[in-house]
């Protein structure tokens, strides 16, 4: 009897890394324990350890937002429905900004250089496409974050540690790129 050929399997979809091990969210990865006993350079050492490895998982988070946001403008470089940006930004019924999604037209380019990736989420319009939050006590935070949601988790855990979980009104803002039709006029 002829053996049964074997069929392909196929793969899952490849995901986007995250800075923290597998199974646990970057939050919980940074939970680790300062020594309180101990020679006093070995509990320094292991403080400014995890200081570093704190500043470096988020700054991999910041530039990760922005190259996800650079291959969005690249590839709807010219989209007549989200202007090149690749997601929407919505808004309320003052103006304010109240949230984004994606773009619900197909992509105008299906890949993108590696290079040119790189260079827009480098570039002067770096930020452009990312969320950012301000508290009213002044606090705020740079456009950094790739949806609303996330900046959102970042604006109430900021209202927890400095207000006390209640909400004081802060407001998000998006960055977008200027279209040349809306650049404003030299006098």
């Amino acid at each position: 009897m002829a053996a049964k050929p074997s069929t392909t399997r196929k793969r899952a979809a490849a995901r986007r890394r995250t800075t923290a091990p597998r199974g646990q969210s970057a939050a919980a990865a940074r939970r680790v324990k300062i020594p309180r006993t101990g020679p006093i350079h070995a509990r320094l050492g292991a403080w400014m350890a995890l200081r570093i490895v704190t500043r470096f998982a988020d700054h991999q988070d910041v530039i990760r937002s922005r190259k996800d946001a650079a291959i969005l403008r690249a590839t709807h470089q010219g989209c007549p429905k989200c202007h090149g940006n690749g997601q929407i930004f919505t808004k309320g019924k003052n103006g304010e900004f109240t949230g984004s999604k994606p773009c619900p037209a197909p992509p105008t380019r299906q890949s993108v250089s590696r290079w040119e990736i790189n260079r827009a989420a480098r570039g002067a319009d770096r930020a452009t496409g990312l969320v950012g939050w301000a508290c009213p006590c002044g606090k705020k935070e740079k456009p950094r974050y790739r949806d609303a949601r996330e900046a959102t988790k970042a604006l109430r855990t900021h209202e927890r540690k400095k207000h006390g979980s209640k909400s004081v009104g802060g407001a998000w803002y998006a960055q977008t790129a200027q279209l040349p039709a809306q650049l404003p006029k030299a006098a």
